[in-house]
């Protein structure tokens, strides 16, 4: 998915002239929130759903430990990708789940979970959440890739 568009809505939705959508005054404006708001809503959103383990696939968690090694903090839009619209958003994410984990029922708790949250704090219309399982983690059985992260 390409993340091109931005929502951009008036605080006013309805065509009459009640105040319901208008902040104390009157006022009217335009909000415009930007794609990686809503891809770091639904990465956190993600993580918090049991099962979850990882987000991103194999090079893109590597790579992504490294980067967040040096920066010094974390990124949360891993594994995200979104396509924003006027009043709608697509959200695609790419998980890691821990082993034992029921796939079916995890990715449905994603799906709720993710689509509610960023309904609730964008107030855009979550028509479509995709959940790609990459990978399935076993404790105590790290890769190649988890390994070379720690070296330094």
């Amino acid at each position: 998915m390409a993340a091109t568009d931005t929502f951009s809505s008036n605080s006013s939705t309805s065509s009459d002239s009640s105040n319901t959508n208008r902040h104390k005054g009157g006022v009217n404006g335009k909000v415009v929130i930007a794609d990686s708001v809503v891809a770091t809503i639904a990465g956190i959103a993600t993580r918090e759903v049991e099962g979850v383990y990882a987000m991103g696939g194999g090079t893109t968690r590597a790579m992504g430990a490294v980067r967040d090694r040096v920066a010094r903090s974390a990124d949360h839009t891993r594994g995200v990708s979104v396509e924003v619209g006027e009043k709608q958003a697509a959200i695609d994410l790419d998980i890691v789940v821990l082993y034992g984990t029921e796939i079916a029922d995890a990715a449905a708790g994603i799906r709720s979970h993710v689509a509610s949250t960023v309904e609730r704090m964008t107030g855009l219309e979550v028509v479509e959440v995709n959940v790609n399982v990459r990978d399935v983690h076993v404790p105590g059985e790290e890769t190649d890739e988890e390994e070379e992260v720690r070296v330094r």
